[in-house]
């Protein structure tokens, strides 16, 4: 199972709006940012997560988010998907989607994935029928793999499987798949869904390196069509895709740009030196 499919079934809905009238191609972005979020503060029992946090994702973007253990990378993504409120400040997809309205189901439906660093896969079923059990709307899974495909599902999974490099593997057992491979299905399971925004929380993380090498390729290739924040410690992988890059430390941005400068920056180098 998909970190999205997981979000569809849980929690009230928080505001009384159809979803199915938020059509994914008419989501406003044309005018530079996908995401957009403005001083946004989260406190926990008094010790605050993020601290005015302001950021902006462009349409297409491919962004890496860097910072040490606490700097709040885990909580920004709670709260653009819902999981967390935030205490204040605001937070957009797109010019029309104000995300502090919605729970986790709705922002899932709106068109924003993520994946968490464990790969949740449903590991008794084929790797076909996990891209197949994601792309259905109906997600008991007796009612889906009974319900027949048409040719254009298949050929979105067949398209998948492509990009994913698990052509050769569609009728295998997802849970004999290797970690790596693991990582690549849960990826396609929630690019089968067509999200616009991909949030990928260290997604090389015990990896080979070819593995790694593999999953720097499939980034790459979807900026542009999707935008995506990929939150990683292996410097060596972020330096492979990197084309700005933000580093968070104590709730806020520390620093922003190209790697080659945010490295130089004395600010991040005390901060992850301990100078």
């Amino acid at each position: 199972m998909s970190t999205a499919m997981q979000s569809y079934e849980g929690g009230s809905v928080s505001v009384d709006v159809n979803f199915s009238h938020i059509a994914l191609p008419g989501l406003d972005a044309s005018h530079g940012a996908v995401l957009y979020l403005d001083d946004i503060t989260v406190s926990f029992d008094g010790f605050r997560a993020l601290n005015k946090l302001s950021l902006m994702i462009e349409t297409g973007e491919l962004r890496c988010v860097i910072g040490p253990n606490g700097a709040g990378k885990t909580t920004m993504m709670d709260v653009i998907t819902g999981r967390t409120r935030p205490d204040a400040g605001s937070a957009f997809f797109g010019q029309t989607i104000d995300l502090r309205r919605f729970n986790e189901a709705d922002i899932a439906k709106a068109g924003i994935g993520r994946k968490f660093q464990k790969p949740t896969i449903f590991e008794h079923h084929t790797v076909f029928e996990n891209l197949e059990l994601a792309m259905k709307s109906d997600k008991r899974v007796r009612r889906t793999l009974l319900t027949r495909m048409n040719g254009d599902e298949h050929s979105r999974i067949d398209e998948t499987l492509t990009l994913i490099r698990l052509s050769d593997s569609r009728q295998r057992i997802a849970g004999l798949l290797s970690h790596g491979q693991k990582q690549w299905l849960e990826i396609g399971m929630l690019l089968i869904q067509e999200p616009k925004l991909l949030l990928l929380d260290e997604p090389v993380a015990g990896m080979t390196d070819e593995e790694t090498e593999r999953t720097a390729e499939l980034f790459l290739s979807l900026a542009g069509k999707h935008s995506l924040v990929v939150v990683e410690h292996d410097m060596a992988f972020v330096a492979s895709i990197a084309r700005k890059v933000t580093v968070l430390h104590e709730g806020s941005v520390l620093a922003e740009g190209p790697l080659a400068t945010v490295q130089n920056d004395e600010r991040v180098i005390e901060v992850y030196l301990g100078r």
